[in-house]
């Protein structure tokens, strides 16, 4: 959320919880950062690294 809202950047967050799909796919891999529906990150979330791919 600070990352993105830094760069202004709009965010949503979703509970793997509510979709059996999402939950099968990446229940090893929490958390995981998608950005235009790509998987760019899981587990630890770097900042800086979330910042560059989202200035991209």
């Amino acid at each position: 959320a600070a990352v993105a809202g830094e760069l202004g950047v709009p965010w949503t967050e979703k509970s793997i919880l509510e979709d059996p799909a999402l939950e099968a796919r990446f229940a090893e891999e929490i958390p995981v950062v998608m950005i235009d529906g790509v998987q760019r990150d899981f587990w630890h979330i770097d900042p800086a690294r979330l910042r560059r791919l989202l200035s991209a």
